[in-house]
């Protein structure tokens, strides 16, 4: 497998004389990459745009995790989430005069490096893991510097409330890597949102609206429902475990609500959404064209909350595994889940559709 991955990487030309330099295969998450301004000889280089990319990139997974005996370590874990968000691969021979140059570019880019004899390296050369699954302490993901800031930031902010969360929680995705759900896309869920929360509440409450009356009043709406959503809809009796779940969507379409600026702020997820106030806002702007005109707050609000939320996440989870008591009144991880699951999609974690968002802390 080794083998085959090494003819794989090495791009349009493997054959090229090793004078040439050594060489090597980058993998970086940041949208624009610097130019490749240091000596070097291009074998091949593809973005998202290649559909060749992702199946690749799913094969480098595959060989990062079957290293070591298929075992999972902190390490390969989060090294698999690198390779989930590369945007840009490039092979190229380096001459060992310019590999300075080339490590100062590796970090701009955020790359990380697979070598000839199967090892993979952060920008600065350090392992990460080796042919056999070996890794090196001091080697270290790399992250732009923009998400460690804001992982400060977060920690800060929650201790504040005497929240402690571990300093070893990695940085999140961060501007210059970053994917958005378009606008058009962030209002039509929204309004999918709105349909299935209203329904699951008067399910609830013993049905005092019906698919049929909700459809008149959002009919296209209906065109943006899920999967799951449809068949909760479509239902003869849906299950209590659906109508719970899909009344918790509330939170997600309050975290959408913010996110397309129709609600100002985004409290602390210690207290429920108003439901009346929230609908009411959305039943105001959800008209066929609105998904045309919808704009989103600006990145570093979102990516702030992604991070804070993140991070509780993983509190809430803790307690639910009974590792940590959650005192009373503190937070409500329903809340939190919703708003981990919607912020996940808008910046397309793992490339999932709506169903099938996971939140892993």
């Amino acid at each position: 497998m080794l083998n085959r991955l090494k003819s794989m990487l090495a791009g349009a030309k493997p054959d090229l004389p090793s004078d040439e330099g050594r060489l090597l295969n980058a993998y970086a998450t940041t949208a624009s990459p610097p130019a490749l301004n240091f000596p070097h000889t291009l074998l091949g280089q593809r973005d998202l745009r290649d559909p060749e990319l992702s199946a690749h990139l799913h094969g480098f997974i595959g060989y990062v995790l079957s290293r070591g005996e298929g075992q999972m370590t902190r390490t390969r874990y989060h090294l698999m989430r690198h390779l989930q968000r590369v945007q840009y691969h490039v092979s190229l021979r380096v001459p060992d005069a310019a590999a300075p140059a080339f490590r100062q570019w590796a970090t701009r880019a955020n790359a990380v490096v697979f070598l000839e004899d199967g090892s993979v390296r952060d920008p600065q050369g350090g392992l990460l893991i080796d042919g056999q699954g070996q890794e090196d302490p001091s080697g270290a993901l790399p992250y732009p510097a923009q998400a460690w800031e804001r992982k400060q930031r977060s920690e800060i902010a929650l201790a504040q409330r005497d929240i402690r969360v571990p300093t070893h929680l990695p940085p999140l995705v961060s501007e210059p890597e970053v994917r958005w759900r378009t606008p058009g896309e962030v209002a039509r869920r929204a309004m999918a949102l709105l349909v299935v929360a209203t329904y699951a509440e008067s399910v609830r409450d013993g049905g005092a609206l019906s698919v049929t009356q909700i459809r008149e009043r959002l009919p296209v709406a209906f065109d943006y429902l899920s999967p799951k959503e449809l068949a909760f809809l479509q239902a003869t009796e849906p299950d209590a475990h659906q109508v719970n779940q899909m009344g918790w969507r509330y939170e997600s379409l309050a975290l959408l609500a913010w996110t397309l600026e129709l609600s100002p702020t985004l409290p602390y997820p210690d207290e429920i959404c108003d439901v009346g106030t929230l609908c009411a806002t959305l039943l105001d702007v959800a008209i066929p064209d609105w998904p045309d005109q919808a704009r989103l707050r600006p990145a570093s609000e979102l990516l702030d909350a992604l991070d804070l939320h993140y991070r509780l996440h993983w509190l809430t989870r803790e307690a639910e595994l009974g590792r940590r008591t959650l005192p009373e009144g503190l937070v409500v991880p329903g809340i939190v889940l919703e708003r981990h699951h919607a912020l996940n999609w808008l910046v397309h974690f793992e490339d999932n559709d709506w169903d099938d968002v996971d939140t892993p802390t």
